[in-house]
């Protein structure tokens, strides 16, 4: 309790601490900045029955208007240690910053992750991944607070169960407190990893699979991320957003088949929606194509919940919206989609309170 005691906040506001600026208050907000703390609250709040909502850089979050009823703990631990390519991550660490910081030691292996908003232990819970890299790839072990067993215990990557946007983190979410993520880099001479995303390798003027200068690299996917509004920037609404609100959907062949009859049957039989191999004779689509194709383009909506006007994927609060009006336009875009195409779209922040 003394932790609660020297750092709580009682009725405290969660719109701040998240990107979106959306939700109600917290009955108590608690702040930890080591470690002990982290699990100091969390015992703290298991061992009072207390719900508790984990809070890092909030850039994932939904937060009901009606706030949360329990303690909300905000993560902000410190630490950035490198050993040779070997890296360490409090989960508190802003994770962009961490990546400038890989990037100005000479290590690849993160720099196309550049401009993720949100904190360090968040990207294992996610396996957040842009622009052809994901944490997975990287990430040796995590150090976490086992809920259940009243332990820290440290996971393997197997361990971790990563697949697209998902991990053993996200699987059970009330059982694991990431501490502390453990990273693999590489040191390629100041070069980046090998460029695996078409769209980063033609504003490079390079081929896939080619190497570049590392701070380039990081540049050029903070420009591409800044076209669409997926850089943090106080000022702009069209970034008060959770990043890519929908992810992009993986079928099976046969669902495959069904959505390009759909696809044909809509717009014609020259269309060709993307496609890409996503193992096990499952196919990977955009989602930003199926909303744009649903007729969902930049900039849609009339009210203070819209669509961005740099990108179809981002659901952005114009400054006056609720909640409500965010899930509303949510589902108006997941409804159409499925409608137009036979496909639902699934969210990728979580929801707290509410659901869509």
């Amino acid at each position: 309790m003394r932790v609660q005691e020297r750092h709580g906040q009682e009725n405290a506001p969660l719109a701040p601490l998240t990107t979106f600026r959306l939700g109600g208050p917290a009955n108590r907000l608690v702040t930890a900045t080591t470690d002990d703390e982290v699990i100091a609250a969390v015992r703290a709040a298991d061992d009072a029955g207390t719900p508790l909502l984990i809070i890092g850089g909030g850039s994932n979050l939904v937060i009901s208007d009606k706030g949360f009823d329990g303690t909300a703990l905000l993560i902000a631990t410190t630490g950035f240690e490198l050993d040779g390519t070997a890296l360490t991550l409090a989960a508190g660490e802003n994770w962009s910053d961490a990546v400038a910081r890989t990037v100005e030691a000479g290590l690849a292996g993160v720099e196309c992750l550049a401009g993720i908003p949100g904190s360090a232990g968040a990207t294992p819970v996610q396996n957040v991944g842009a622009y052809g890299q994901e944490v997975a790839t990287t990430i040796t072990e995590v150090v976490a607070y086992d809920r259940r067993s009243g332990e820290t215990v440290t996971l393997s990557n197997e361990e971790c169960g990563f697949a697209y946007r998902d991990s053993r983190f996200k699987q059970h979410p009330d059982r694991f407190v990431v501490l502390r993520v453990r990273f693999a880099l590489e040191d390629a001479g100041g070069r980046s990893a090998p460029l695996k995303y078409a769209e980063t390798a033609r504003a490079l003027g390079v081929e896939v699979g080619d190497r570049v200068p590392l701070d380039i690299a990081r540049k050029t996917v903070l420009a591409l991320r800044a076209g669409k509004g997926m850089v943090l920037d106080p000022d702009d609404h069209d970034t008060w957003s959770a990043g890519s609100f929908f992810t992009n959907p993986i079928l099976t062949e046969a669902e495959h088949a069904a959505f390009l009859e759909r696809v044909r049957d809509r717009l014609g039989p020259d269309t060709a929606p993307p496609a890409f191999p996503a193992g096990d004779g499952l196919v990977k689509t955009s989602a930003a194509w199926l909303i744009d194709r649903a007729g969902f383009t930049k900039g849609y909506g009339s009210g203070p919940a819209r669509i961005s006007t740099k990108h179809t994927l981002a659901l952005t609060n114009r400054g006056e919206a609720t909640t409500e009006d965010l899930l509303a336009l949510a589902r108006e875009v997941r409804d159409g989609v499925h409608a137009a195409f036979g496909i639902t779209l699934v969210n990728e922040p979580v929801t707290v309170g509410v659901s869509l």
